[in-house]
Formats: C-alpha cells, structure tokens, sequence
C-alpha cells in the first residue's frame, strides 16, 4: 500500500517532509502546495506540480495525508482545522500550552469531514512526550526531566534579530552540565529554570549600532532571556555564516525513580537525541503519523490522534510479523 502525500508549505520543514519520503518506499509525493507565487518555487523531486495553496482542496482525491508544514504561531492553529475537513492531516504544533485547546477545535473538524488528524507530532512533542510517558507508566514513583539543547532556537533566534541594531543572529540552548550530571546520578534535584539551561546569542549588528544596549535587551527579555543566564558573542556576518548556518538541536528526557518495598532501589530511564537538522528529523517523524493516519483512515477511525493514542506498529512500515521477528 504506498501512501499519498501532500505537501502544505515549502520552507526548511517541507523540504524535509520531501526527503523523508524519498526514504520511504510505501510513500510518494502527489502534490506542494505554496502560498508563494507556484512557479518560483522549486522542489527537488521530478514530475511532481507545485500548486497555489487556494486550490489544495480541489484534490481531496488524489491525496492520502496532507502534511501541513506552517507555524505553530498562527498558521497551525487555523490550517490544521480547516483541512481536517478534506484531508487526513497530520501537524507539528508545538505550543505545549494550547494543545488541548488545539486538539478540540482539530477533533471537532476532522470527525465533520470523517478524516484523521494527528497533531503535535515531532520531538518535543513528539518523541520526547513518549518516552515521558513510557517511563512514568513504569517507574510511578519518579520524576521527570528534559533538557533542550545544545541547539539552535530558531523562536528565540527570531526574537533577537527583532532588536534594533540587530542584523542577523543565532540563539543556542545549553544544558548546565552540574545540574544533567545531578538527575542522571538520581538525585532528583528541584531545579529553576536558570538553573537547568542557559542561553548563547550569536550576534551580528548593523552598522553604528550600540553593543552595550543590544546586549542589555537581549539578557532582559521577558518570555525569552531574562529567566537565564545568558552569554552575547558579537561577530562578524561571515563567521555567523560560516559557523552557525545549520540548524542542530536535540537534548533528553529523564525519568528518575524507585522501586522495592521501601523504595530502596533507584533507576534512571534517559532518551536522547542528537540532530543534526531539527526540521528534517520533525519532518520525518511527520511522515512516520502520516502512516498512522492513513492505516488509521483505512479502518474507518475519524478524529484527532496525537502519538499518544497510535499503536507504535501503525508507524512502522514493517508488517506485524516481520516486527515481531526483527525487533521484539
């Protein structure tokens, strides 16, 4: 059975999504859609069309799963309800506040069209939310733990690069070593945000611009900075563009826990990942949920699913035996 994809949104994340499923021999890609002008956008995959994003309805049936790559912010919250009603779709809405607002709306919307829809589905959410899970089924006497990082904040980048003076910037998440080497020893220490990451700004400024006050915004953010300890480096553009052109990001989850009668032994569960590119490993875990929902929509299933409620083998393309055989 090959799955049909769509592509909702042609930026680092779609592209992604195109390369996942050329990995993918059970997938192919039907059709992009761009709210840009179509023939300016260019895709790596021959003989397939790139379309106005207006007209994406108009192929509900030659579309198996729309994958919808837009923003958390504001894009998400709109699309993934709206095309629910034509589509199986499947989103990375990461806003960890507004999921459950965001599953009703979607929920409501994809059961009116008779469509799955599986949302928030990436690393964190995403993987990170399983193993959390995971863990916290096993070891109910615990705690949990995440650190992001090191990697690169492409929200917090943004937010630097708003500031006047600002030319171009990049923003890293740092895990503070004493307090990683703490959890992962069991001694399940209660830690505030400053003292579990800190931050790294990368800086390019436009010409004339004051250093000491960029900086000073920068450390006294609010929602952004002013919670941690923050480091400014000032550089050139060449060596931002040299060095810090990528986007790598990652980090673990810990459950830290006890069993025995008197709690007497300790354990410590660690999921960790290391991403060299945290828009192509989102978009490959998209197309791993666009599977799901697929095999999900062949069994008449409708509504909203996030990887919580997905059997782990619907995102496999194995077949049950050979996961039984090879992997259990």
């Amino acid at each position: 059975m090959s799955t049909r994809i769509g592509i909702l949104g042609y930026g680092n994340l779609g592209r992604g999504v195109e390369c996942a499923i050329r990995q993918n021999k059970d997938m192919e890609l039907a059709a992009v859609f761009t709210r840009r002008a179509p023939e300016t956008v260019s895709i790596l995959t021959e003989g397939v069309a790139v379309h106005q994003i207006g007209t994406a309805a108009d192929f509900r049936d030659r579309i198996d799963v729309m994958v919808l790559c837009g923003g958390s912010a504001t894009d998400l919250p709109v699309q993934t309800v709206e095309y629910a009603k034509y589509f199986n779709v499947v989103d990375s809405f990461d806003t960890h506040a507004r999921i459950p607002e965001h599953f009703e709306g979607v929920d409501a919307a994809a059961k009116e069209g008779g469509h799955v829809a599986v949302i928030s589905a990436g690393w964190d959410p995403g993987m990170f939310s399983l193993n959390r899970l995971y863990a916290g089924a096993v070891l109910p006497e615990g705690k949990d733990y995440t650190f992001w990082g090191r990697g690169v904040s492409q929200g917090h980048s943004d937010a630097v690069r708003r500031i006047a003076g600002v030319k171009n910037a990049k923003q890293y998440t740092v895990p503070v070593p004493a307090a990683l080497a703490s959890v992962r020893a069991g001694e399940n220490p209660e830690l505030t945000t400053r003292q579990k990451h800190t931050r790294e700004c990368f800086v390019v400024l436009e010409e004339g611009a004051d250093a000491a006050r960029v900086e000073q915004e920068i450390k006294t953010m609010p929602n952004y900075f002013a919670d941690y300890d923050t480091t400014v480096h000032f550089i050139s553009e060449e060596e931002l563009l040299t060095n810090h052109s990528g986007i790598p990001h990652g980090g673990v989850v810990i459950r830290s826990g006890v069993t025995g009668w008197e709690k007497e032994h300790k354990h410590v569960v660690e999921y960790q990942l290391k991403l060299d590119s945290n828009p192509e490993f989102t978009a490959s875990v998209l197309v791993a949920c666009a599977r799901a929902a697929h095999r999900l929509s062949l069994e008449g299933v409708t509504g909203c699913k996030t990887l919580f409620d997905i059997a782990p083998a619907y995102l496999s393309a194995k077949s049950g035996e050979e996961l039984r055989k090879s992997l259990l």
